[in-house]
């Protein structure tokens, strides 16, 4: 898995924008979570909001590889963004890995299907909703979220 992770950094590129015309917006934020604490996380809260969903598994290499840039994705935005990684896996191995690699990122196991619009099987996916749930990036692979070209979207899509 290492050399897997490996290359996956080495062909991650910044993610692009959906084109306007082409882009969905997500209606139904009726979707509850699993903290990893055990508690429940409501993502209808955040409605409103700008909003990054990432689906991934500690054993996809793609995932593990864009780890890193979502990490300092998260840094960066944390307090201004609302940050979901939802993951299908027991929680004590999500734990684990979290702790091993020291991210700080929320991380939710899913207890229910994610609304429509942003449900998939493919992983890692990623999407980027803005404030009036708008799907700004649909991204399905690893990618490089540390970008300039990344910063400059999450802060437009702030500012609006």
């Amino acid at each position: 898995m290492p050399i897997q992770v490996f290359l996956q950094r080495l062909i991650a590129f910044s993610p692009s924008e959906i084109s306007v015309e082409d882009r969905s917006v997500l209606t139904d934020y009726k979707w509850d979570l699993l903290a990893l604490d055990g508690s429940t996380a409501d993502f209808s809260t955040s409605e409103g909001k700008v909003i990054v969903v990432n689906f991934w598994a500690t054993w996809c290499p793609p995932c593990v590889a864009e780890m890193p840039s979502l990490q300092s994705l998260y840094d960066h935005y944390g307090d201004k963004v609302d940050f979901y990684f939802v993951s299908a896996e027991e929680a004590e191995k999500l734990s684990s890995f979290l702790r091993k690699k020291e991210y700080s990122f929320p991380v939710y196991r899913q207890i229910e299907e994610a609304p429509e619009a942003i449900r998939t099987n493919a992983l890692p996916t990623t999407y980027v909703i803005s404030k009036n749930g708008t799907i700004v990036i649909n991204k399905t692979g690893a990618a490089a979220w540390d970008s300039e070209k990344v910063y400059t979207l999450l802060d437009e899509l702030i500012s609006e």
